[in-house]
């Protein structure tokens, strides 16, 4: 039989039916079944150890020329079956895509053709074969010798409309990145993303990574909610963090002068489409740095890691283009709340000014009565100002009540030298030259465990361990923290933070 023609038959179609639940039940006993005829005659795929793969889907497709006629050894799911008679074609996925294979009775002998032909969608097959192309131009495997080396006992979804249900998606990314291939180029792109991000750091700036403690009896360096957990040993009360921010930055007062560290952050926490308890945040702190060298390192860092993994620091988000090369535009907080809210703060000066400026913008009397001027300064970017940042850009001069951590600007005391990046209306970064001062330090962790001690569970608690390195002496500093899950969110154009975090926090069924 021609093999051109055979191209052209029907494919099997009953593996990817719609299904009820009896059918699929039924075709997992079935599943089950030919397993045990497998292993009862001395074939069971379980017991398989190892193939020795020689070559990929893609690279065969793409270098057809030198790959033409040659033999090769390659390994794979059958994703489609069409069995003719003493010959079939199978389609195998691997790790670069799909590749066809052609298996003929008299190639691999009339026995195991028999055991062939009783392999199902989803089982897992080693295959070696001589590459050809078929006069409808399909590369292929002419294979002379194919080995099962994994039986699969479930039922793939339909081939046509796919994996869909986004909550079984993400509770079972293993099905979704066999099912669904961008997935799987998603988050090959993460890597890019996070090599690049590292490369730069290490080889381009000099950087040393760290790692420092998940575990903590104090969760600092953020002002959000941690999860509480217990040591039993010690029997103390523990925290899993928050932040890295001041372990790496007693690691500057230690002499390192450049360290960074990107890992899992937690907070306890509302979950979103930009929110996920369990998260990637990088932290980078040079000694003899400031804000400005840290918005440097902020415009490079995401430029560079789209490039790398698009090719272009103009990226596509939903429907938007953002320009990623620097530099980046800067506005201060007060010109985004006089452009925005309509509030003139040069105007303001006191805060009794100021919480009837709050009032007037509906902030209710009895919460602006408890706010100094940076409050609601810091309140009114928030509520007017933050969906109008598409940027990228820098939003400069924080004031000093809502950044504990920043050093004052010398010229105007009551704003600190911080920025937060914005790509998107979102917040990826957000940078200090970092506080120094151990007695200023040490009085602004006393107003925030007075705020945390009223109730405010998201305030800085007290942390003497670390007003103490600073009393040891911390350099001037700059410090930055990059949402990196945010960053690679806005490079692959995924909508969700679920999208590109391979096993995202669900309510368990």
């Amino acid at each position: 039989m021609n093999t051109e023609e055979k191209k052209d038959v029907n494919p099997q179609t009953e593996p990817f039916e719609e299904l009820s639940e009896e059918k699929i039940n039924e075709q997992r006993q079935i599943r089950r079944d030919k397993l045990k005829a497998l292993q009862e005659a001395g074939r069971n795929p379980f017991l398989v150890e190892t193939w020795d793969v020689t070559a990929h889907s893609m690279d065969i497709k793409g270098n057809f020329e030198e790959m033409e006629g040659k033999t090769v050894s390659c390994a794979g799911r059958i994703m489609a079956n069409r069995h003719m008679g003493k010959a079939s074609f199978i389609d195998i996925q691997d790790k670069q895509g799909r590749i066809q294979c052609y298996v003929r009775q008299d190639a691999i002998t009339p026995e195991e053709y028999a055991v062939f032909v009783t392999y199902d969608i989803g089982d897992i097959v080693g295959v070696v074969g001589e590459v050809f192309k078929t006069k409808h131009g399909e590369i292929s495997i002419k294979a002379h010798e194919l080995k099962l080396l994994s039986k699969s006992l479930w039922v793939l979804p339909n081939k046509f409309q796919g994996l869909k249900d986004m909550d079984i998606r993400y509770r079972q990314r293993y099905i979704d990145l066999v099912m669904n291939p961008e997935v799987k180029d998603t988050f090959i792109m993460r890597a890019k993303i996070i090599k690049e991000i590292k490369r730069f750091l290490e080889e381009d700036r000099g950087f040393l990574e760290v790692d420092t403690p998940v575990l903590t009896t104090i969760a600092g360096g953020a002002n959000a909610r941690p999860f509480s957990t217990h040591h039993n040993t010690l029997n103390i009360e523990m925290k899993l963090r928050i932040s890295n921010e001041l372990y790496l930055k007693r690691l500057i007062v230690g002499g390192l002068d450049r360290v960074y560290e990107m890992g899992k952050m937690f907070r306890n926490e509302g979950m979103d489409r930009n929110h996920n308890p369990e998260f990637t945040s990088m932290e980078v702190y040079q000694a003899y740095g400031n804000m400005e060298d840290m918005i440097d390192i902020t415009e490079n860092v995401v430029s560079k890691a789209a490039l790398a993994a698009t090719g272009s620091m103009v990226i596509e988000y939903q429907g938007k283009t953002f320009d990623l090369t620097p530099p980046w535009e800067k506005m201060t907080m007060q010109d985004a709340v006089k452009k925005w809210a309509g509030v003139d703060f040069d105007e303001i000066q006191t805060d009794e000014e100021a919480r009837r400026a709050a009032i007037k913008c509906g902030i209710p009397r009895s919460e602006a009565k408890k706010m100094t001027r940076g409050h609601i300064i810091a309140e009114l970017f928030e509520a007017h100002c933050e969906d109008h940042l598409d940027g990228p850009i820098f939003i400069i001069g924080h004031p000093v009540e809502v950044s504990p951590l920043a050093k004052r600007d010398p010229v105007d005391p009551r704003i600190t030298r911080r920025f937060e990046a914005y790509i998107n209306r979102w917040e990826v970064a957000n940078a200090f030259s970092e506080l120094n001062d151990p007695i200023d330090q040490y009085q602004r962790f006393k107003e925030q465990q007075a705020q945390l001690e009223a109730g405010d569970d998201e305030a800085h608690p007290m942390d003497e361990d670390y007003v103490n390195a600073l009393e040891v002496g911390l350099p001037p500093t700059g410090g930055l923290g990059i949402g990196i899950d945010r960053v690679i969110m806005l490079i692959t154009n995924a909508a969700s933070i679920r999208d590109i975090i391979l096993f995202p926090t669900m309510k368990p069924l």
